[in-house]
């Protein structure tokens, strides 16, 4: 489950705007944008959902979906 507050951090996390989101997942900008605006988990398809988490781990950021939902970016080592 990833929420659109998570996507909106994560999106933070690694410095990025909607339009390089966009740009970097291959997801058109409005979908961006609306799945960011989701109070709650996202309701999407989840290929595209995958095309963007997956474009936002390739940048580092790591989702965590424990008790407490949230991001972070991944170690460097």
């Amino acid at each position: 489950m990833i929420t659109g507050r998570q996507l909106k951090a994560a999106r933070a996390l690694a410095g990025w705007e909607q339009t390089e989101l966009a740009k970097k997942s291959g997801v058109a900008i409005s979908t961006v944008r609306r799945m960011e605006s989701f109070d709650g988990e996202i309701g999407a398809r989840t290929s595209t959902l995958s095309l963007i988490i997956r474009a936002l781990e390739k940048a580092g950021v790591e989702f965590l979906n424990d008790d407490r939902p949230g991001v972070r970016l991944r170690a460097r080592g």
